[in-house]
């Protein structure tokens, strides 16, 4: 019984031993199976969850604008536009490479210590990924440190002090803006010339003093002689002095660099500037001070924008929404510029395929091209400024129109009023 107890259990032991080594196997193929799906699984999961995540983080864009102050109107025209541009860039879709494109809109009241505050706010508490502004140079000029501080983009639309892309550039600024010494080679080329006597009447402020300094140096090497700079507080109504030092010194010319509601030019005309034999030159501005302007028909000048001078269909597209989106309004001097701000964004993130970083930005946009209302611009690499067309024109009445109409004399391409490098 014992011996047969024995054996009994040695057959049970290698029955039980069996058992255990298939049971063992079964385990050891189970877990290998198990470990590598969950490998597979968990790496597919990770990679997929990533893009899934990064897809629906969206693109934030702060724009900085005057909506109220004094250049409140530019500040109505920049946000036009670049609610259009995003439009336009995106086919409708507010989304580029998988992600929704926001933006958010801050007063700056024309201020710089507001503009600083709006800006901290949009990157500290709304994490935005780009900046866009300023309607003003002050406020814009206030900013630029945050975008390097931030580490963000700023696309800088319409400020136009050479400032801006000249001393007080970092790579974080791209300007879509043209900049003064842009305007000042389309206007020294409109008058200058050996021999003629020029004076200038800006405003004293860094676009004012700006302005007038590339306008002199582009006029000085067409052989012309600033005689007069004549600067007025930005905030004046009453430019009776400031005209009178300028007719005293009997020069051929005079350069106007302004903005702003508060122009000069009835004054001008109530002084009689031009029956004293000085010839008015300037940009032609926005329609609204246009319309200040009748006592100018005849001028030879410049503009940055009028809605029927570019000749592509962005321009046609814009001309066409604008009106069916503001009641038949036409798109104004500053609206392009809005709209090129968003385009340019846009074709930057489609680049890095909705890559925000900011250092694969710069690389992506030093040198880019891209199609705007204005025709192809380019960031050039040395200082980001957006090289663009200008257009030579003379204002002239036109049947139906209640405010003299610039009419192109001939457009100035982007390599022709390229700026020089400041920075």
């Amino acid at each position: 019984m014992q011996h047969f107890k024995g054996g009994e259990e040695m057959k049970a032991g290698k029955r039980n031993f069996a058992l255990s080594f298939m049971l063992l196997l079964v385990l050891l193929f189970t877990s290998a199976c198990s470990g590598s799906g969950t490998e597979k699984s968990g790496g597919t999961e990770g990679k997929v969850g990533k893009e899934e995540q990064t897809n629906t983080i969206p693109i934030k864009i702060g724009v900085l604008a005057s909506q109220t102050g004094g250049l409140e109107a530019y500040g109505k025209q920049t946000l036009r536009g670049f609610e259009l541009g995003l439009e336009y860039a995106t086919d409708g879709t507010s989304e580029v490479a998988g992600r929704k494109i926001e933006f958010i809109v801050e007063d700056t009241e024309t201020k710089p210590e507001v503009a600083v505050q709006k800006a901290t706010k949009l990157l500290e508490e709304d994490e935005v990924d780009f900046l866009v502004g300023s309607s003003s140079s002050g406020d814009t000029l206030a900013v630029l440190p945050l975008a390097e501080e931030y580490e963000k983009i700023m696309i800088v639309e319409p400020a136009v002090a050479d400032s801006i892309t000249g001393s007080e550039f970092n790579e974080y600024i791209f300007r879509t803006a043209r900049n003064s010494s842009q305007d000042a080679v389309a206007g020294a080329a409109a008058i200058a010339k050996k021999g003629v006597k020029i004076a200038t009447l800006a405003p004293d402020y860094s676009f004012g003093r700006d302005g007038v300094s590339a306008f002199k140096e582009a006029a000085e090497k067409l052989g012309a002689e600033i005689i007069h700079e004549e600067y007025a507080d930005p905030a004046a109504t009453d430019f009776t002095s400031n005209i009178q030092k300028i007719i005293d010194q009997k020069p051929d010319y005079l350069f106007v660099v302004w903005a702003g509601a508060n122009s000069p030019w009835n004054q001008i005309a109530d002084m009689k500037v031009q029956e004293k034999g000085i010839k008015i030159s300037t940009g032609a501005p926005d329609i609204a001070a246009l319309a200040t302007m009748e006592p100018l028909i005849g001028m030879e000048g410049f503009t940055v924008y009028y809605h029927d001078l570019p000749q592509n269909d962005i321009n046609k597209w814009l001309v066409d929404e604008h009106k069916k989106a503001f009641n038949g309004e036409l798109p104004d001097l500053f609206t392009p510029g809005g709209m090129t701000a968003a385009m340019a964004i846009v074709e930057a993130l489609k680049k890095t395929e909705g890559d925000a970083d900011a250092k694969k930005l710069i690389k992506t946009m030093e040198g880019m091209s891209f199609e705007t209302p204005k025709g192809k611009m380019i960031f050039r690499e040395e200082d980001h400024q957006a090289l663009q067309a200008l257009y030579a024109i003379k204002l002239e009445k036109k049947a139906g129109v209640n405010y003299p109409v610039p009419v192109l004399i001939r457009e100035l391409s982007p390599e022709e009023t390229a700026p020089p490098v400041r920075n």
